[in-house]
């Protein structure tokens, strides 16, 4: 096979939200481009389905089981992924929870807390625990997957949009730090309408044949990542023509 078939041959990539989805979809696309992949997800099962299919098309991956809002969970991964691998070449930063759409007078606590856990906290751990592997790469790559609500809000969605405007500002002022002293690049990018589990949990009475697959916007993000983009990057995945 073609270097140009394969252009991450021999570089590193770590996927969270790994199990399904865009993550899933983005895993298998970077695999398939040469990368060895680090699928990140809570459940084991779930991430062997998704191993299996990409040893079966001809790349490699490694499962790590962890719960991303788990206090010393990420801390535990990256020191494990550091005595295996000195560099991380590419970091896409996908998992994410949708909380209850609610009135924000109504947002229950709980439900609120978790996910400025998983879509803030977990985000900052990562970029934590990573910093140190992708300065060591040649061409270390973050992409953070957002939603258009973080700039844009939106009645209802109150908790999960202010989230993200978070997700946002965290990875741009990380951006912003790190491209004049490092080689890191630092890309958010929107997918837009897509045929999710967490799409079909927002809009139930929504026809998933009418908008794209996952696939699309994992396609677009591998194509992203080997171009030469400015730091910090931002665009939107549009549906195919």
């Amino acid at each position: 096979m073609s270097a140009d078939s394969r252009p991450f041959e021999g570089q590193v990539a770590l996927v969270t939200g790994a199990s399904r989805g865009i993550g899933a979809a983005t895993a298998k696309a970077l695999a398939a481009a040469g990368a060895h992949v680090i699928l990140v997800a809570r459940t084991a099962k779930d991430l062997e389905a998704i191993e299996e299919a990409i040893f079966a098309a001809g790349g490699t991956a490694t499962i790590a089981p962890v719960d991303l809002a788990e206090p010393e969970g990420i801390a535990r991964l990256a020191t494990a992924i550091g005595t295996r691998w000195d560099a991380l070449d590419i970091l896409v930063i996908n998992a994410a929870v949708l909380p209850v759409l609610t009135p924000v007078w109504q947002i229950e606590q709980r439900d609120f807390m978790r996910a400025l856990t998983l879509n803030i906290l977990a985000t900052q751990a990562l970029i934590m625990g990573f910093d140190r592997m992708l300065k060591k790469s040649a061409d270390p790559r973050v992409v953070g997957v957002t939603s258009s609500v973080g700039a844009s809000p939106r009645a209802y969605w109150g908790a999960y949009g202010s989230s993200k405007a978070a997700f946002d500002n965290l990875l741009e002022s990380y951006a912003l730090e790190t491209r004049g002293t490092s080689k890191i690049r630092v890309a958010v990018v929107d997918p837009g309408a897509t045929r999710t589990a967490m799409r079909a949990k927002a809009y139930p009475g929504e026809d998933p044949l009418t908008i794209k697959e996952p696939e699309v916007v994992a396609d677009r993000i591998v194509a992203m990542l080997g171009e030469p983009f400015a730091s910090p990057h931002r665009e939107r995945v549009n549906p195919p023509a």
